[in-house]
This record gives structure tokens, C-alpha cells and sequence, in this order.
């Protein structure tokens, strides 16, 4: 690295003002979700349309890359969501949702504590409603996969995307390591589960007006890795990061 915490071709600067501010972001260790997310994205920050379309995801060309976005809900008084990456094209609102470790860690405990039922979604978000409800009346749950920070964030990116006459794809992001920083193996049952999870979540809220698209890191960087301006950049992530 050509910087004790960025990968060559990195605005640090850029990075700095954007996740610095944010609580738990860790960029001073290659073991870091927040450390992988700055070096991965950040550098499309001033390079936006270097960032393919993702598998899978209907976008096109970006116009913007941003990083640690909050999304407003249209509702007062409540912490809105935030999304790792926010990506804009002329059609889409692409939020970007990335994980690593965290769903093989203890899970923490999420509610829904905003008023979502005082608002009428209509019918383009009746799937997530009803994800919502079940999780909030005990008839859902997940081990691995935080689905209520999901609905959430998906609420809020329709939202910005109904103002900024866009679609909305809510991708998940996740890794499958088989190692913690430690060494020590990750659970491969843990690894099955989570991704048993993603997929009977994805196929619950499919057809919403907000689409729900899940890929690995190992996915993503593979695309990359064919495009030749992005080799570089790929081969740096892997190098530094190790198995995703």
C-alpha cells in the first residue's frame, strides 16, 4: 500500500470526509468491513464510470459513487438508514449494502421502532411489508441475516428514489470467508445458513418496487478481474483483503 490505510489509487482525502465521521469505521486494518468497503469503492469515487453494472442488476452507467449514505425516511423524529454505497445512474438509485464478518458474528439485536404502518406504501412495496410484519410478530426470523435493517434500508431508498424519478436495487453485498482475521475457520454450516437466508429473503420481497439483488464479493470481483481497466484495482483488493 502506498498509504497505511489506502490502496493505490484511492482519494484518501475523499474517503476521510466521508467515512471518518461515521461511528465503527475502522479503516486502520485490513481485517475491517469499514478498511475493504473505502479501498474497494472509494476508488470509483472520482472515476464513477469505471464501475460496471453489477450481475445481475438492472442500472447502466454510473454518474455517481458515494459512500456511507444516509437515506431519509419520510417520517420525523427516527434515525434514518444508511447504505455503504450509493451509486446514481440516469435510471437507477443503486444503494449498496455490504457485509463480511458480520453475519457470522453474534447478531445484535434490531427492532422496528418507526411508525411504518401510519404511512401507506402502496402495493409496489407490499412484499416488504409483509417481511415486516412477520419479523415484527415473531413468524420470521433469521439467524445470520439482519432482515430488518434490510426492510428498512429499502423503505428508505424507494423513498429517494421516488423523489429522483429512479428505480431502486437494493443490493447485499456479502462475503464468504473461510477464515476470521485470527486464522481460525469460519463456520461452513454458518456459511450455509446465511446463505440459505439471503436467498429465501430475496425471494420473499421479489417483485417490490425496490429490487433485491444479492452477490458475493467473490462474484464481483471476478467481473472485475475480465475488465482490463479495472485488473489493477482487482488484483490490489484481493492482495490486501485476502479470501472473500
Amino acid at each position: 500500500m502506498t498509504d497505511p490505510v489506502f490502496l493505490p489509487g484511492v482519494p484518501a482525502e475523499a474517503v476521510l470526509a466521508a467515512l471518518g465521521r461515521l461511528p465503527g469505521s475502522d479503516l486502520d486494518s485490513p481485517d475491517s468491513s469499514s478498511a475493504l468497503l473505502a479501498n474497494t469503492f472509494g476508488w470509483f469515487l472520482d472515476r464513477p464510470r469505471l464501475l460496471l453494472p453489477f450481475p445481475g442488476v438492472p442500472m447502466g452507467l454510473p454518474e455517481t459513487v458515494e459512500l456511507g449514505v444516509e437515506l431519509q425516511l419520510p417520517m420525523r423524529g427516527v434515525r434514518h438508514p444508511r447504505v455503504d454505497v450509493l451509486v446514481t445512474t440516469p435510471t437507477t438509485l443503486v444503494g449498496i449494502v455490504s457485509k463480511r464478518y458480520q453475519p457470522f458474528r453474534p447478531a445484535k439485536a434490531v427492532a422496528f421502532t418507526e411508525p411504518f404502518d401510519a404511512r401507506d406504501w402502496g402495493p409496489g412495496m407490499a412484499r416488504f411489508a409483509a417481511m415486516r410484519k412477520g419479523l415484527m410478530e415473531g413468524r420470521q426470523s433469521y439467524q445470520h441475516l439482519d432482515a430488518v435493517t434490510l426492510v428498512k434500508q429499502a423503505h428508505a431508498l424507494r423513498t429517494q428514489a421516488v423523489k429522483r424519478a429512479r428505480g431502486a436495487v437494493l443490493v447485499y453485498l456479502h462475503a464468504e470467508p473461510q477464515n476470521w482475521a485470527s486464522g481460525k475457520p469460519v463456520d461452513t454450516k454458518a456459511i450455509a445458513r446465511h446463505r440459505t437466508e439471503v436467498t429465501s429473503f430475496a425471494r420473499a420481497v421479489k417483485g417490490d418496487d425496490v429490487t433485491f439483488v444479492a452477490l458475493t464479493w467473490a462474484e464481483l470481483l471476478t467481473q472485475w478481474s475480465r475488465t482490463p481497466a479495472l485488473v489493477a484495482h482487482t488484483a490490489a483488493v484481493r492482495g490486501w483483503f485476502g479470501g472473500l
